[in-house]
């Protein structure tokens, strides 16, 4: 049965084909037989003339119609000729005896029933492509029963599946499953829960960014229950005609009732289930149709019945209120990014299958890649994987790792790329700011790799490793990583003057504005504005939302906050090209060796440029004498303990410039 299932798609892909073929060769005979030069129509006498003096090549004769080629045709002798017998002529037959000439004939036939013959031809092509473009659409099937199943549900029911997914097979988001849980027992014991009153939430929403695990978590809440899995994603509901979507949806919850209890699965709901009335045009579309059926179908049946709706979506704030109210979507599943011990946990997973020589640490490796997702740490055991068959290694070690995660950060090299002597000493001074600033800076990052060797987009590229990650932002740190971004211009001016500086800038004066429109509109870090956020978020909007928005503050203000964002800015280049001409030295002699080398590791940079000074928050050593028993690993956890610990003062604006 599957293997007929797999084959009937094609033959309505061969049907399409077949009449995609007869339309183009019924359409070019068409085109032949009406644009061949007709022949020229003559006397009979002057044909009678012609045939006595042996001009006459062939002749074809239907009828009372003589159509025929004559000999030494010109202007006057056309070479193509017709004509029409006026009566029956007793002397033809006996001349063309005696002529040797090619005698054909023809039966007579309507011109009209010709045509007709081949408009049928035509038309009937036209509708076996049509027809068997219905088959191949209308709901996975290709004959004839399938062909206008556009409302059946396009959703796979996983229910056999050989390599079924289990929580053991998902790390990190254990808070997530803690969650998930709950929703495996229901599955399992419902009736545990029934006696004692309680509901199980109707729906699961899951919410994170790409790549975290949202699809996977799904999976192996299904494998866990070991119950069918009907998976389908939003768009798929979603199609030209008007209905269709609707019809899907009814159809995928009355074949899930069918076989609860079952788990419905949507991918990006976010495709379907966005806020109502909030773009242009009318509201009732297909997509809102779709959305409509799926409310009633959420709402209309109750939990006794079993039936379990996980989504996952990375765009929660998008979603019509409808679905993320209580008897819907109850519970929202945060999937977020893993920290530190969870991508340990995740490279374990994907390196379990592989070759992995015996000194490389995946928790060193797991440290140095903060902000990376689950689909990211997949992606970096490949091309490490890939690197070494590339080396022809029998195993990946620890430098295959290191240049993974340096082409995942970083972008991969361009070697190729042919750079004039000006623009090498042009980046390497830029990048050599950045290092030199970024070296020197308490607050920043340190650096972890300078490279004047293109990568993606950029001629070169410094990049700063965190030591932890990081959940909040200081403003210390902010104003420390706004000098640090603008230290490649300020090194560029010191080397080279105002009138040789490059754009090689522009991305760190984009970033650097990003961040000070933030500090001044979002995180309340102006000192003129106040802890007032102006204007929207930044994230995704609709259009006409977006439009109709007004602005919540006056001109004034307006200016207030475009002359903030340049003090700011204006500031941090000031201090950079302060610091730069400070270390005017260490500058040069990075620069130097880059153009050398090319590619400096942190150890280099820490050669070159001496043992920089870690930052020292201020409050942290007065915290930790007065509990000793804690242990804190960033300095946001210390702020958060000290906002609610009452014996520990808040750190004055003295010790904020220390």
């Amino acid at each position: 049965m599957n293997k007929k299932k797999n084959k009937m798609p094609a033959v309505g892909g061969q049907g399409i084909t077949i009449g995609v073929f007869l339309l183009i060769t019924l359409g070019l005979f068409v085109l032949w037989s009406r644009f061949e030069t007709p022949p020229t129509m003559v006397e009979y006498s002057r044909f009678f003339k012609k045939l006595e003096t042996g001009q006459i090549q062939s002749l074809t004769v239907q009828g009372q119609k003589i159509e025929g080629r004559m000999l030494g045709a010109d202007s006057l002798n056309p070479e193509r000729f017709l004509t029409i017998i006026p009566m029956n002529d007793p002397d033809l037959l006996p001349l063309l005896k005696s002529q040797d000439i090619l005698l054909e004939g023809k039966m007579i036939q309507s011109s009209s029933s010709t045509q007709s013959f081949w408009w049928i031809l035509i038309i009937s092509a036209g509708i076996l492509m049509l027809w068997s473009a219905l088959s191949r659409n209308g709901g996975g099937g290709g004959g004839p029963g399938q062909a206008m199943n556009f409302g059946k549900t396009k959703a796979r029911l996983h229910n056999e599946i050989a390599d079924k997914k289990t929580f053991k097979d998902v790390a990190g988001a254990e808070e997530a499953k803690e969650d998930l849980e709950e929703v495996v027992e229901f599955l399992k014991h419902p009736k545990k829960f029934q006696e004692l009153g309680a509901k199980i939430p109707k729906g699961v929403l899951l919410v994170g960014p790409p790549g975290t695990g949202k699809t996977l978590l799904a999976k192996a809440v299904a494998g866990e229950a070991n119950v069918p899995f009907f998976s389908v994603s939003g768009s798929e509901f979603v199609e030209m005609f008007v209905g269709v979507g609707a019809s899907r949806v009814r159809d995928l919850f009355a074949n899930a009732r069918k076989k609860s209890p079952a788990i419905i699965f949507i991918d990006e709901l976010d495709a379907v289930g966005r806020a109502r009335g909030a773009g242009w045009g009318g509201s009732h579309d297909e997509r809102e149709q779709t959305l409509n059926q799926i409310l009633v179908e959420m709402d209309g049946f109750d939990s006794s019945e079993g039936l379990i709706i996980i989504a996952a979506t990375n765009r929660p704030d998008i979603l019509d209120p409808a679905l993320k109210r209580p008897g819907r979507f109850d519970r929202q599943v945060v999937v977020d990014r893993p920290d530190s011990k969870a991508r340990e946990g995740i490279l374990a997973v994907h390196c379990k299958k592989k070759k992995i020589a015996a000194d490389v640490k995946l928790d060193v490796i797991a440290k140095g890649t903060p902000g990376f997702t689950g689909a990211d740490l997949e992606n970096l055991a490949n091309e490490a994987a890939l690197k070494a068959g590339r080396d022809n290694r029998k195993e990946i070690i620890g430098d295959d790792f290191e240049y993974a995660k340096d082409k995942v950060m970083m972008g991969p090299e361009r070697r190729s790329m042919v750079m004039t002597d000006e623009d090498k000493l042009t980046t390497a001074y830029h990048e050599g700011g950045h290092a030199v600033s970024g070296h020197f800076l308490k607050m920043v990052d340190p650096v972890h790799k300078v490279t004047i060797i293109p990568r993606g987009q950029a001629l070169g590229v410094t990049f700063f490793l965190p030591q932890n990650d990081r959940y909040s932002h200081i403003k210390k740190k902010v104003e420390e990583n706004i000098i640090m971004a603008l230290s490649g211009r300020a090194a560029e001016e010191i080397m080279f003057g105002k009138e040789f500086i490059s754009a090689g800038a522009r991305g760190d004066i984009e970033h650097v504005t990003r961040y000070a429109r933030s500090m001044v509109c979002e995180w309340g870090m102006s000192d003129l504005l106040g802890p007032v956020q102006y204007g929207e978020s930044d994230g995704p909007v609709f259009l006409a939302k977006d439009i109709s928005s007004r602005k919540t503050y006056s001109e004034k203000t307006h200016e207030d906050i475009d002359s903030e964002i340049k003090r700011i800015i204006t500031t941090g280049y000031t201090a950079a090209v302060a610091l730069l001409e400070k270390h005017k030295d260490k500058l040069i002699d990075i620069a130097e060796i880059l153009l050398d080398k090319e590619t400096l590791s942190s150890d280099e940079v820490i050669a070159i440029l001496g043992i920089a000074e870690r930052p020292k928050f201020p409050v942290l050593d007065d915290f930790r004498k007065r509990h000793p028993a804690r242990v804190y690993e960033t300095t946001e956890e210390v702020v958060a303990e000290a906002v609610t610990t009452e014996d520990v003062t808040p750190p004055s604006d003295e010790a904020e410039k220390v």
